[in-house]
């Protein structure tokens, strides 16, 4: 791409680029607990009994509330604390798969997922490295700026990422802005605001004669041979909207409310007295004389005087404020879709019961993976290409994902056992719940059976009917 061609594809995609990042900076001072409660604070929660000028209401404590880190990791930990387990058929493909996504897989699609929650999308990036081995990275979702078809299809035509680079000769940072397109990428940088130094980042790339293969420079033109972008979207939802957007409200009036509380109960231990007609010649004498004699000097004015001391106090509605501090909190957790963990105030729930506690978050991670099954395709599509597979863009691909949750054990265990004669041996193998990997306990049990140690759960009908061989 030309100079001027990048530029103007710069400036008519910053305004939605700029829009974008405003909204997932936002969630992200959430996510670390920097509510708008704290922006006198610099996004710092602060006890502050003597923040303000006015003398019954000095307190100015000023605490966030972290519930949207909460939620979000919640859903974190239910859907990709075990990472999907992916099958194309071919025992041999599958290891090749799950060896190129790395022992790491669950941490990234855990970020994946937190990403996602607080921009409404996350991306991964793959490339080849210089040894040839097929790679794959999380980019921060404020990096990347998407350019779609207008159609039904809405294909991803080009992918614009901005980022800020130190440049050491000078110890200034500069822009770094990257082109992908379907055949190559393209690399410039800038300093200034309207890009008018915009200029090719000219080391970026190491250039290879195509015919002898030897090294003759550097440019900024990278040609990937992927044939597609090699850049992959993984929504959080149909509209690609952040979770804040759906209780953030509710969390500022949580946050105003309870440090509204706080200050009342510090201004209400400062009592403030109010004299009346004092005698005295001085506050200053008037603190000694009430500390020295315990009493005071007044002058009366007669029938109806009202000479004295007084005292002025804060009443502090503490009924309506814990009612509606409890009203906001559960809202925030119906509107984010997630689990109270002051719900779970027993030892021994029901499988039902508990079920019924996930049932808004299960929801929630359902649409999550939804979205996501088609982004984790794309990625074991890409590499069955790296591994040259004939029919890799058509292969039939099952994803398999497990949700960590409570469960009552003792309750699953015995389910399990009930219907051990009458269930496969794979479904009595992830139904247990002393089980973590299926997999290999079905590999396990099965060589119990070749050594004579174990059996197979699965008899036939008849003997289950007691019609068994004497």
């Amino acid at each position: 791409m030309e100079i001027e061609a990048m530029k103007r594809l710069l400036q008519n995609t910053d305004a939605r680029r700029m829009e974008f990042n405003v909204r997932f900076d936002k969630s992200l001072k959430y996510y670390f607990n920097k509510n708008d409660i704290t922006i006198r604070n610099d996004g710092e929660s602060k006890v502050n009994e003597h923040g303000k000028d006015d003398p019954l209401r000095s307190a100015d404590n000023r605490v966030s509330s972290n519930y949207h880190q909460l939620l979000v990791d919640q859903e974190a930990g239910y859907l990709a604390t075990i990472p999907p387990s992916i099958d194309v058929e071919d025992d041999s493909l599958n290891d090749k798969i799950k060896n190129t996504l790395g022992d790491n897989f669950n941490l990234r699609m855990n970020q994946l997922v937190v990403d996602a929650a607080n921009a409404g999308v996350s991306w991964v990036h793959y490339w080849i490295d210089d040894s040839g081995q097929f790679r794959y990275g999380i980019v921060p979702p404020d990096q990347v700026t998407p350019i779609y078809s207008n159609d039904l299809d809405k294909k991803l035509l080009a992918v614009r990422r901005t980022y800020s680079q130190l440049n050491p000769d000078d110890g200034k940072y500069y822009k770094v802005h990257e082109y992908w397109t379907d055949e190559d990428c393209t690399v410039f940088k800038s300093m200034n605001p309207g890009y008018s130094d915009l200029s090719e980042l000219t080391d970026r790339f190491t250039t290879y004669d195509v015919a002898t293969g030897m090294e003759i420079g550097t440019g900024n033109v990278l040609h990937h041979n992927f044939g597609r972008i090699p850049f992959i979207p993984f929504p959080k939802n149909k509209y690609e909207r952040p979770d804040l957007l759906k209780y953030k409200g509710l969390i500022d009036v949580y946050d105003n409310v309870y440090n509204g509380f706080v200050n009342d109960v510090d201004d209400v231990q400062q009592v403030i007295l109010v004299l009346t007609n004092y005698g005295g010649e001085s506050l200053d004498k008037f603190k000694e004389t009430l500390v020295k004699d315990k009493a005071i000097k007044v002058d009366s004015m007669g029938t109806g005087d009202k000479s004295g001391v007084d005292t002025l106090t804060i009443d502090i509605p503490v009924e309506a404020r814990n009612s509606l501090l409890d009203i906001t909190k559960s809202d925030i957790f119906v509107h984010g879709q997630g689990i109270d963990p002051s719900d779970f105030e027993t030892n021994n729930a029901t499988g039902v019961a508990i079920k019924m506690l996930y049932s808004h978050l299960e929801l929630k991670a359902s649409v999550t993976e939804s979205y996501f099954r088609g982004s984790v395709n794309q990625l074991v599509r890409a590499i069955m290409n790296w591994l040259n597979v004939p029919d890799a863009d058509g292969r039939k691909i099952t994803q398999t994902w497990t949700r960590t949750a409570i469960q009552n054990d003792v309750e699953q265990a015995q389910v399990v056992s009930q219907v051990a004669s009458v269930t496969s041996d794979e479904a009595i193998a992830k139904g247990n719940p002393l089980v973590t990997d299926w997999q290999q306990e079905l590999q396990d049990r099965q060589d119990n059976i070749i050594k004579g140690d174990g059996y197979s759960n699965e008899k036939s009908l008849d003997d289950l009917d007691g019609n068994e061989d004497e």
